[in-house]
Order: C-alpha cells, then structure tokens, then sequence
C-alpha cells in the first residue's frame, strides 16, 4: 500500500526487494554498501534497528549508517493467551503460572525478537521457569496459541486482533503507554504496576547517512502523505495499527536509546543468533 502511493507522488517506480538472510542483517549490509543518493530505501522495523544490532555485533554495519525517514505505523503486543488456560486477568495468570512452576512454556513468533525476549523478561521478574518455544513468524505463533499447541506469549496484535474479537483467544495485558483503541477493555502492563514491559513495534523507511537533504525531503514528504492518505489509514488501523507518520531527528536518538534497553535483556539471556535452530 505504501508503496504504492509512494510512486504515485515520486513519479517513479517503486520496486519491492526481499533479501532475506541474518534476521535482516544482510539486507541492512546490502544498503550501507550502496551509494548515499537516496534511490535505495530500508523498510525497517523495531526488531531490525533495535535489537539486531546487539545480535550482531561485529557486523560490517551500524545504524550509525542510516538515517531514518519516517516511523509509518506501531502497534503494542499483547500478551495473548489460549481460551483454556485457566486465568482471565494478569493476575490470575502469575497465580497459575507460579502454581505450575517448571510445567509451562512461551511462545514467540520468532527468536530475536521483542516477543522472544518480552517473554526472557516477564519468566524472569516473576520467577516462573517458563520454557522458550520459538516459531517462524506472527501467523504460526497465532496458529499455536489457537490449536493449544502453545498456552501463552506475547504476540502481534495485527496476528491476533481478528481471533480476540471472536474470543478465540484472550488478551490480558498489553504492552503499550495507553490502552489500544481496539481493545480498550484490555490494560497496560504500565497500569498493572509493570512499566517495564511497555514496548511497541514499529515499522518505518530509512535511507543511507549522507543521502542528499533534498531527497530525503522528498522522500519523507512522500512517505508522509501515503500514510496519511485516508485509505490506506482505515486498512491499517483495521489490523490494529496506530498511524505514527512520524518523522524528524529524535528518531535516531530514540532508536539509539532502545539498543541499549535491548541489549540489556539481550545480555542478560545469554542468547546468540546461532541458537536459531529450534524454532518450529
């Protein structure tokens, strides 16, 4: 959809890419070893610019390299669960969990990322000696937390908003600064007395340091307006994503602030990018 409307106002083609490799990595690599002349963009996401640089550490790039154009859409995780885990509220899952110390898992939609190490977090502040599943994206994560494969785990809520709706599964706690428009009867981990779980994916467009200012004003006034458009608006927000369209300076400040918080919980879980084997 994006891009779509992008070349629509740029006036030019815009060619869709996938180089998939090294969590991302490779296509990061491939960007920083392009020109700076803006004709190459990155669609990155929180996992891609926050946490992949604390996986990979000795990579040939850094985010140093990037400077982004715009946050296009964010959205919170929810702490998802299965209909038959016995707990309605947050509360009542820690009883159960504590109860049942050493017996249950969690689920990611992918090792590496918020999900994954969300899940590191909350196992470790409440004690609860949870076992890590990992899976091979948001609709397999969905897909087992509806079979009762998995019981529980923080999920995207674009994967999971169409099954809460129809109480196929249960959200009991969400990971956003304020209540999500989709499901206001749903708290914050922030109003549960737990800010340290508030956390938001995101995805927006970066381009190469030393891209010309007067491309990157194109760009980004292009990016603007696609997600601005009220079309596209309504598609997103009907799969649970708020509108960020924000651009500006203080999105690589706040991306470098967020590689730190990361690298934190990725430290402290002792996870590598070689441990990515056992995913399902």
């Amino acid at each position: 959809m994006i891009a779509d409307k992008m070349q629509k106002s740029l006036g030019q083609p815009v060619i869709i890419e996938n180089k998939p490799g090294a969590s991302g990595s490779l296509a990061a690599q491939y960007i920083a070893d392009q020109p700076a002349d803006g004709s190459i963009v990155w669609l990155g996401t929180q996992a891609f610019t926050e946490i992949l640089p604390n996986l990979f550490p000795n990579a040939r790039w850094s985010i140093d390299q990037f400077h982004p154009i715009i946050r296009g859409v964010e959205a919170p995780l929810l702490f998802d669960a299965n209909p038959a885990l016995p707990a309605n509220s947050f509360a009542e899952f820690l009883k159960w969990a504590k109860a049942n110390k050493g017996k249950q898992s969690y689920c990611s939609y992918q090792p590496g990322t918020p999900s994954h190490f969300l899940g590191y977090q909350l196992n470790e502040k409440f004690d609860l000696d949870l076992t890590h599943v990992p899976y091979r994206g948001s609709g397999l994560q969905a897909t087992a937390l509806l079979s009762g494969e998995c019981l529980f785990g923080f999920a995207q809520l674009n994967s999971t908003l169409p099954y809460l709706r129809t109480n196929k599964l249960k959200a009991l706690a969400t990971t956003g600064a304020k209540r999500d428009p989709a499901l206001p009867n749903v708290p914050t981990f922030a109003e549960l007395g737990y800010p340290e779980f508030t956390a938001k994916v995101w995805f927006g467009l970066l381009v190469k340091e030393g891209t010309p200012p007067d491309v990157l004003k194109r760009l980004a006034d292009a990016a603007k307006a696609a997600h601005n458009d009220p079309d596209v608006r309504k598609k997103l927000e009907a799969q649970g994503f708020e509108i960020s369209a924000e651009t500006g300076p203080q999105l690589k400040t706040q991306i470098k602030e967020q590689i730190v918080r990361w690298g934190k919980l990725v430290k402290a879980s002792g996870w590598s990018v070689q441990d990515r084997g056992a995913t399902k």
